[in-house]
């Protein structure tokens, strides 16, 4: 019974380190970079900048395969 304890600890604590890894680190997955709570727009055209603040769409070429399952490549989810 002890030794199940100890088990499932270990493994709530390594789903614990999981998540917060994904949290630090997801910026750095699709390449961009967050200062002040806002995503690196070097090198974008005046549209693609537009559809992010209004919208909250990454262009294609920097999100990649991150994009989630549904696949919208939208921040907000609308």
């Amino acid at each position: 019974m002890e030794t199940q304890k100890v088990v499932l600890w270990a493994i709530i604590g390594i789903l614990l380190l999981a998540v917060i890894y994904t949290v630090f680190f997801q910026v750095s997955l699709t390449g961009n970079s967050v200062s002040n709570g806002k995503l690196d727009t070097t090198g974008w055209t005046e549209n693609e900048i537009m559809n992010y603040e209004m919208h909250g769409t990454i262009p294609a070429r920097y999100s990649g395969s991150a994009q989630g399952s549904s696949g919208s490549g939208m921040v907000g989810g609308c």
